[in-house]
């Protein structure tokens, strides 16, 4: 994985867990049409977090192996997926995921591909795998289509340090058809939202690794936010829209 995306969500976890969106249940219903998808698949979830793609599959009945290198994430994770016997935690990487060899049914990285090394994944990827074993790699990508998201946006490119150099969006159609070569992917999208109060907002802001939490500009971020929400607010809410996409595709 990237050099410091193991620490760089450390003291964003309670955050994170509130205010980062979920994924449209549409999902599973996708994969089991075009797959055969179903309960009784062994699901691993690659950089699974705090659980939130990874509680998508649980609750549909399948064991899934949570493998997250962040210490705080992953115990977050545990706490809250305890009520789970499905879920297995694992101290793992992308590139090492501590399971074995021909194992797994379907592989999932939720928000978290961007992250990875491409060719010692890959090589991992296919360790793991079973036989006809499915990758689905899945982004929320939050949408710049209304005038309040576009004015949004337009806060995080002022305030952020390094959002433009890790944003998920660098990675191309072209760089996953790589990952899935020789073989062939599937892209789908769906269509998610998340509507917030003001304290919403802020921890949605503050739910991302490139934003500030402290120093020279924090209050002068927290005023523009106020700003952009009291502007654009509409019976005390804000709707954040997202595409939520989803590659699919065998390794071998």
């Amino acid at each position: 994985m990237a050099s410091n995306s193991t620490t760089r969500f450390s003291d964003r976890v309670e955050d994170y867990v509130k205010y980062r969106p979920h994924y449209p249940e549409i999902i599973l219903s996708y994969l089991r049409d075009m797959y055969t998808f179903g309960p009784g698949w062994v699901v691993a979830d690659i950089g699974s977090g705090t659980g939130i793609s990874t509680e998508l599959f649980l609750r549909f009945g399948n064991n899934v192996f949570g493998v997250e290198p962040n210490r705080e994430m992953r115990l977050k994770a545990e706490e809250l997926l305890s009520g789970y016997p499905g879920f297995v935690s694992v101290d793992g990487t992308a590139e090492v995921t501590e399971l074995a060899g021909s194992s797994i049914d379907l592989i999932v990285a939720g928000q978290a591909f961007h992250w990875f090394d491409p060719v010692g994944t890959r090589k991992e990827f296919v360790r793991i795998a079973r036989p006809g074993a499915v990758v689905a790699l899945i982004w929320n990508e939050r949408l710049i289509l209304s005038e309040f998201e576009r004015d949004y946006e337009a806060l995080i490119l002022e305030y952020a340090g390094d959002y433009k150099t890790i944003n998920h969006k660098n990675i191309t159609d072209a760089q996953i058809g790589d990952f899935f070569q020789p073989k062939s992917f599937l892209l789908r999208s769906f269509e998610n939202e998340q509507r917030f109060d003001f304290d919403g907002l802020k921890g949605r802001l503050l739910s991302s690794s490139y934003i500030p939490k402290e120093g020279p500009r924090f209050a002068g971020m927290m005023s523009a936010l106020k700003d952009l929400y009291n502007r654009h607010a509409v019976d005390g809410r804000v709707r954040v829209g997202y595409e939520t996409k989803l590659y699919t595709g065998l390794l071998h």
